[in-house]
């Protein structure tokens, strides 16, 4: 009996040892994306959809859309996709939300193309390639957590952006998203999109 306890908890250590491993590898992967490129311009720009409240956008869907209005006045040959669909909450697409921000901040109006269907990030995505040129090069602006998972998602499509980074507003937040995108990248890896 004693025996088999102490096996149990030998296992369980190391079970434990393994998972802070893994953890502290994924974190440190998805820290260093989260810095992003140094910006190039590239023929689009896209605009992954986040949470839209009502017909406002959400805290981290601003913060995207802040960097998007950077880069954009910063490289104005680009064309910015915005993309993503109608959820839960949401009276109008993320698309029409993101369209409605940048052109109220200056962004001409034949700048922004809308992607209107999608509902998770490998379908901002897949949606997005859909109306970009063949050949063309992309940028992708996310919030820095997230940027790892969509650079690789992009990848698997044939595209290899240039990462931005959309910095969030509360540092004491970061802790709780990078955990959570631990666990999305782990998703996505073992799943697929």
């Amino acid at each position: 009996h004693f025996l088999r306890q102490d096996f149990l908890r030998r296992v369980l250590t190391a079970l434990l040892a393994l998972g802070f491993v893994a953890l502290s590898i994924t974190g440190g992967v998805i820290a260093r994306s989260a810095r992003g490129m140094e910006a190039k311009e590239a023929d689009y720009l896209i605009v992954l959809g986040c949470q839209v409240n009502g017909t406002v956008p959400s805290r981290m869907l601003r913060q995207r859309l802040d960097a998007a209005l950077d880069y954009l006045v910063t490289y104005p040959e680009a064309t910015a996709i915005v993309s993503g669909g109608m959820g839960s909450g949401e009276n109008i697409t993320e698309a029409a939300c993101m369209y409605d921000y940048l052109t109220d901040h200056g962004i001409a109006p034949e700048r922004i193309i809308r992607e209107k269907k999608a509902t998770s990030t490998m379908e901002n995505l897949r949606f997005s390639l859909e109306f970009m040129d063949e050949g063309a090069t992309a940028a992708i602006v996310s919030n820095e957590f997230h940027l790892y998972r969509a650079g690789q998602m992009a990848q698997s499509l044939g595209l290899e952006p240039h990462l931005i980074p959309a910095s969030t507003e509360y540092p004491l937040l970061l802790g709780s998203y990078f955990l959570r995108e631990i666990f999305a990248v782990w998703k996505y890896e073992l799943l697929g999109g």
